[in-house]
């Protein structure tokens, strides 16, 4: 008899706890809080519709017969984890728990901290992608609350293999940390055991700036080029500098002038960079003002990832101006999006390949490429609907004026499809260079561990998989576009199952 209670009683505790978190989540996807002036646009909005949400959820009825503050955390990290992407903006769930914090700081902090010290338990299983936004909440939260955390709980982490999940967590936490202050607090707010996790200080290589340096090929140069950038030079003058360098790859009887020279682009890149390095604002000015020099030196493909290997060795320990710089690249077309995926994906990151900000990189460059085919198609629509409305006001009296019209109307639309085709070329193609390399560097991974008798099941390999998953899941609306080309030349039947198993997934979720 008791034991039917116990388990009749677990059982109705369980309903109750599970019709709970299913109601509070049905809350939270509801809410419609908005501001009757920009209708929930701006940011100021959004943080007054989260203190009126946080008040919602802290005023649920019947609070007081269940543990609500444990419901309410429970429900806002399951939204926050869900794939392929959660139901709101990261940024959302970050802002309501710290409102919620807010509103009740004798309880909500303590359950919060509970919640992220099993999901830190937890690590070892949780998806990459999951593990990226865990990543970005915590290091948010932490920003708002003084950074302050009992880091000596998580020292586990510093006999571990730098690459397995925890130690990288608390090392990316602490680099998105510095972002969101500076290098120092970050070095006082972890106990100095965890010195090793720690970003490095966030400041410029520049390679031809000491004296161990005057060997180095390039190095008169390199002066050259600083006083002419300080004296305020032209595009013109850089050029006159350039054309004396030396080319590596060109035979002393190849005349060609215009071949790609990757110490002219070593000189010019590291330079301007170093000079430009005090704030994002002055590297930003320095490529718009030598953007034709960029465009020239960097005209050919090897030119562009040249450019893009320069500016890492540049700014390796500041993976925040790596990614901005690589930004503004892509939108002033130095560099293109495959050239940054074939950079991501080559032997000089190999030892940055897991970390957040190589991803970040990779997602935002997909982005673009994708926004510009929408842009492109988008006004391709216009042109042919303004066509169409021509055509359907044409009257009888104006018929040559009308013709004229038209034809002018006909060749720029023959001109955008022209466009819309060459952007859906390339972005069929940067998928493809990115699914291409991703089986490269699996290939030989497995390779490689079967020839060394070892287990292919490693931190490295699962980060790497579990990416490759990401890039499907992310973008799945445009790749199931190419799913005939992808299945022909890349994920044929004799690629390796481990590979062909994650391309076999995401078409069964398609069908």
């Amino acid at each position: 008899m008791d034991c039917r209670e116990t388990a009749s009683t677990r059982r109705a505790s369980c309903v109750k706890h599970c019709s709970t978190t299913c109601l509070l989540s049905h809350h939270l996807l509801t809410l419609k809080i908005r501001c009757t002036r920009c209708q929930g646009s701006s940011s100021e909005c959004l943080i007054t519709r989260m203190i009126l949400s946080a008040a919602q959820l802290v005023s649920y009825p019947g609070k007081n017969k269940i543990p609500l503050n444990y419901h309410i955390v429970e429900v806002i990290f399951a939204e926050l984890f869900q794939l392929p992407a959660p139901p709101h903006i990261d940024v959302m769930y970050t802002t309501l728990l710290i409102e919620l914090c807010k509103l009740q700081p004798g309880s909500l902090p303590q359950v919060l901290a509970q919640a992220t010290e099993m999901l830190y338990m937890r690590l070892d299983t949780m998806n990459t992608t999951c593990v990226d936004r865990f990543i970005n909440w915590f290091s948010h939260h932490l920003s708002n609350f003084q950074f302050r955390w009992s880091w000596e709980d998580w020292s586990d982490c510093l006999t571990q293999d730098p690459e397995s999940p925890k130690p990288k967590f608390v090392r990316e936490v602490l680099e998105k940390c510095m972002r969101l202050s500076y290098h120092q607090r970050i070095l006082d707010i972890v106990p100095p055991t965890f010195s090793t996790l720690c970003p490095a200080n966030p400041t410029c290589i520049y390679k031809y700036g000491d004296e161990s340096s005057n060997s180095l090929p390039g190095h008169s140069v390199a002066l050259c080029l600083a006083v002419a950038f300080k004296s305020k030079a032209t595009n013109d003058e850089i050029f006159s500098i350039l054309k004396d360098v030396p080319n590596p790859n060109q035979d002393d009887d190849d005349d060609e002038g215009f071949s790609f020279n990757p110490l002219k682009i070593e000189v010019f890149v590291q330079t301007l960079l170093h000079l430009a390095a005090k704030s994002f604002s002055h590297s930003f000015s320095a490529l718009a003002k030598f953007h034709e020099v960029f465009k020239t030196l960097a005209e050919s493909d090897e030119g562009k990832l040249h450019v893009l290997r320069v500016m890492f060795e540049v700014w390796r320990n500041h993976p925040q101006m790596i990614a901005v710089l690589v930004d503004k690249m892509i939108r002033t077309q130095i560099v293109d999006c495959a050239a940054v995926a074939n950079w991501i994906f080559s032997s000089e990151l190999s030892r940055d390949f897991t970390r957040l900000f190589v991803w970040e990189i990779l997602h935002s460059t997909i982005r673009k490429m994708s926004k510009h085919v929408l842009k492109i198609q988008k006004e391709l629509e216009e042109a042919k609907e303004k066509l169409a409305r021509q055509h359907k006001r044409r009257s009888d009296d104006d018929d040559r004026s009308s013709d004229r019209k038209d034809g002018a109307l006909e060749e720029q639309i023959e001109r955008l499809q022209e466009k819309v085709e060459s952007a859906q070329s390339e972005q069929k193609n940067l998928f493809l260079v990115i699914f291409q390399r991703f089986i490269m560097i699996l290939t030989e991974h497995l390779v490689r561990c079967e020839t060394d008798g070892t287990s292919v099941l490693t931190p490295w390999y699962k980060n790497c998989i579990e990416r490759l998953q990401q890039i499907f899941l992310q973008h799945h609306q445009i790749i199931q576009q190419y799913m005939v080309t992808l299945e022909n030349l890349l994920f044929t039947a004799e690629l390796d199952p481990h590979i062909l198993a994650m391309f076999q997934q995401f078409c069964a979720l398609q069908a």
